[in-house]
């Protein structure tokens, strides 16, 4: 069995497989100041939860977004008995043909997702990833990673609506019952999740005028389930796109 950890500026998510099939997804708030040791617990505890043992994960990949903990993540899985830890970065083979300017550049985060993406669904390809940050990526129907945009994200903009405002409470992003809010909660709630809706799907719409041809969409990451319910256009949640390809990774480079 392996571990994928992909280390994200807000949470850090933990997948475990056997082989293809993923035995559990479980995520810890991303704490830059945690030593590796304190990691070390967490991780045995999250197997013991999941009643695993140390002694039965045999190997792990790392993506990160946050250079600072990569390394402590990765002296923490050693410490747990991986005997094999790659993190995904230059040198790591995925078979993804970037496009960019410089592909160097290009977050392991939404690498991951598109190697995932390209092995499990019919390209061309919109992905929304949708964490601190929202991503999209665009993939041609060769499979080729042509670049997308990164865009604020929900909490980012709500956050800085609260703390720029005097009057505005702090709130959490439950759907409102109704577009027009009759109470400053709800209208708060209305303002942030309708309109990222639709803004992905008006930015769906251009990309696929872009390119002249309709796309595959899919969405992951830890908003994705509160926001895509409200787009028109017919996008796929898929909660473990990212913990997939990382496990594809792994099993294209150990074959190295």
């Amino acid at each position: 069995m392996i571990l994928a950890v992909d280390i994200g500026n807000s949470n850090i998510v933990i997948g475990c497989f056997d082989k293809s099939e993923i035995l559990f997804v479980e995520r810890l708030s991303t704490n830059r100041s945690a030593t590796s040791l304190e990691y070390t617990v967490m991780i045995k505890n999250i197997l013991e939860l999941n009643s695993l043992s140390a002694e039965s994960i045999n190997g792990g990949i790392i993506s990160s977004v946050v250079p600072p903990l990569t390394e402590t993540l990765k002296e923490a899985m050693a410490r747990i008995g991986c005997e094999h830890t790659l993190v995904v970065g230059p040198g790591i083979k995925t078979g993804l043909k970037i496009l960019l300017d410089n592909p160097t550049q290009l977050g392991s985060d939404r690498v991951a997702d598109a190697v995932a993406a390209i092995n499990c669904y019919q390209p061309p390809l919109i992905l929304i990833d949708m964490g601190t940050a929202t991503t999209i990526s665009v993939i041609d129907r060769d499979k080729n990673f042509l670049g997308g945009m990164i865009i604020p994200g929900l909490r980012v903009s709500l956050e800085s609506l609260e703390s720029r405002t005097s009057q505005l409470p702090r709130i959490s992003l439950t759907p409102p019952p109704h577009i027009i809010g009759t109470n400053t909660i709800d209208c708060m709630r209305s303002g942030i999740l309708y309109p990222s809706a639709a803004a992905l799907d008006g930015t769906v719409g251009r990309i696929e005028n872009e390119l002249g041809e309709k796309c595959t969409i899919v969405s992951t990451g830890g908003l994705a389930s509160t926001v895509i319910p409200f787009c028109k256009r017919d996008i796929i949640i898929d909660d473990t796109l990212l913990l997939k390809g990382l496990r594809m990774i792994y099993e294209k480079n150990r074959r190295r």
